[in-house]
């Protein structure tokens, strides 16, 4: 019989890839996986691979729990760091005026378009971790995609005026 695993425990599916598993039931494991959320696993699941066992009987903290699932959050990037908007921003508007007489001006507060900027940063982050794990790639195809993400990064410098700390900025070819 397989051994019973405990809160805390990290294991890694062959569907759902690395969890973290959250919370016991009579029969299954309640398990976070970064890439589809919480999921029921059946106690006598043995497909899996357990990366670190927490026995069941072995109490575990809130705090040692909340660092076990940031670990793994942490390592595809679904954390986000704090990127902060440089000072000068704050409370700023952007303003899209067209050159064209009687079209309205577009306004947004600067902390919004910044948000989506950071959202793009950290999926295309995540989209690179994707596809330097994946199974279903070659090398050279993974090389590829990494050298169109490296321009798209590059694409981006321009918004690096928003950041207000420079290890947030976008690094486009010649920078890496």
């Amino acid at each position: 019989m397989q051994e019973l695993l405990g809160i805390g425990s990290r294991v890694k599916h062959p569907a759902y890839d690395k969890g973290v598993i959250i919370r016991l039931h009579k029969e299954a494991y309640e398990v976070c996986f970064f890439t589809y959320g919480i999921k029921m696993v059946g106690k006598q699941y043995s497909e899996w691979e357990i990366i670190e066992a927490v026995s069941a009987t072995e109490e575990i903290s809130l705090t040692a729990l909340e660092k076990s699932i940031k670990k793994v959050l942490d390592q595809y990037g679904a954390i986000p760091g704090l990127v902060e908007l440089g000072h000068k921003w704050v409370d700023g508007q952007l303003i899209l005026q067209p050159g064209e007489e009687g079209v309205k001006a577009k306004e947004m507060p600067i902390d919004t378009f910044f948000h989506k900027i950071v959202m793009v940063r950290d999926r295309l982050r995540v989209m690179e971790q994707r596809i330097n794990s994946s199974k279903n790639l070659s090398d050279e195809e993974k090389v590829n995609l990494q050298q169109y993400i490296t321009r798209i990064y590059g694409s981006l410098t321009s918004f690096n005026v928003l950041f207000k700390y420079k290890e947030d900025h976008f690094q486009g070819e010649k920078s890496k």
